[in-house]
């Protein structure tokens, strides 16, 4: 720090407020500081600036499927507005959603010295002895159904009913599901919703397909319905593996949407580009990420007056793999 502040012609205490990014250090001061800590490699003891701000300058993000499109877009959507933020975030990937690797995963980030963690879609907090430390600001991403924690709700029943309705609306008697992982929190309440919805409106319930959120299972999915000729519209629970789903119609020699509708989840970027166009729920994940950094930075900061609950509505794109039903074939 004294050799910063003898290159930047400044007092050390100068040099210790913009590393702290205080703001009573005018810009000229500040660019000459910062410039000569670029020039000499100068990194901040983030320890020692621990003890003055009591922060670490890091956020934790815990996930259980890194691989999914939405769980991946929510990691990247908190890194961005944790940047902004001047925070850094370290993930930690967890394979089994079980209390033993969530304690392990908390322990984990902690000796990393973050200051707060943000747990993605688990449904392991539904465990009622699952006790998190209570010392760590926690935030969570699409999961807390008790609603225990300061909570990022995307509203997941909406997106599925939206889908049924639509569906419906247009004319199909039923409509098909081809569900994520059963282990899946957000996959779960996507079925719970497209199943509550067919009831609603007196339409048959078909069974359950079970997907793995990949384009692979989707096809697996795709043909077995596409044998069946009573199938007119099917609800995937994302946009890969309707995908899937509709390259096994295709193959199948059914088409979409003159013969099966097909609905996805998520709005991922290529599926304006699938052949037909898809329609889907889109979800706002960078709102998601953003949500889920205000209020951990609530929490560290001390601010008890903000909410503890902040909700992402989905909303309906409808594009061309969506149509009425042949005539005569699976009308209401």
């Amino acid at each position: 720090m004294a050799d910063v502040a003898a290159l930047a012609g400044v007092s050390s205490q100068t040099v210790s407020r913009v590393s702290n990014n205080r703001e009573n250090v005018d810009s000229t001061t500040r660019e000459k500081v910062l410039a000569a800590m670029r020039t000499l490699g100068y990194r901040p003891n983030t320890a020692a600036r621990a003890l003055v701000t009591g922060r670490f300058g890091a956020l934790g993000v815990i996930s259980f499927d890194l691989s999914a499109h939405g769980n991946a877009r929510t990691l990247g959507a908190i890194a961005d507005a944790a940047r902004e933020a001047d925070f850094s975030v370290n993930f930690m990937g967890v394979r089994a959603q079980t209390e033993a690797a969530v304690r392990r995963a908390f322990q984990h980030l902690m000796l990393q010295s973050v200051d707060g963690i943000v747990l993605v879609e688990s449904q392991i907090l539904d465990t009622p002895s699952l006790r998190l430390p209570p010392a760590m600001p926690v935030v969570v991403a699409d999961g807390d159904a008790g609603h225990r924690h300061p909570h990022v709700d995307f509203d997941q029943a909406l997106g599925a009913h939206s889908a049924v309705t639509h569906l419906l609306g247009l004319g199909h008697r039923t409509v098909w599901h081809v569900a994520g992982p059963r282990d899946s929190f957000a996959a779960r309440r996507r079925a719970e919703s497209w199943r509550a919805t067919l009831a609603a409106a007196g339409a048959p319930v078909p069974p359950v397909l079970y997907g793995e959120w990949t384009a692979a299972s989707g096809y697996l999915a795709g043909r077995e319905l596409a044998g069946r000729p009573d199938v007119t519209a099917v609800f995937a629970a994302n946009d890969q593996m309707a995908l899937g789903l509709m390259r096994a119609l295709h193959e199948a020699g059914r088409d979409v949407p003159g013969d099966v509708s097909v609905i996805g989840f998520d709005d991922t970027a290529e599926a304006a580009f699938f052949p037909p166009p898809l329609t889907t729920v889109r979800q706002d994940f960078d709102l998601v990420g953003r949500h889920c950094v205000a209020l951990l930075l609530a929490q560290i900061e001390g601010r008890t007056e903000g909410p503890r609950r902040m909700a992402v509505d989905p909303s309906l794109v409808v594009r061309a793999s969506t149509a009425p039903p042949p005539p005569g074939r699976g009308g209401t």
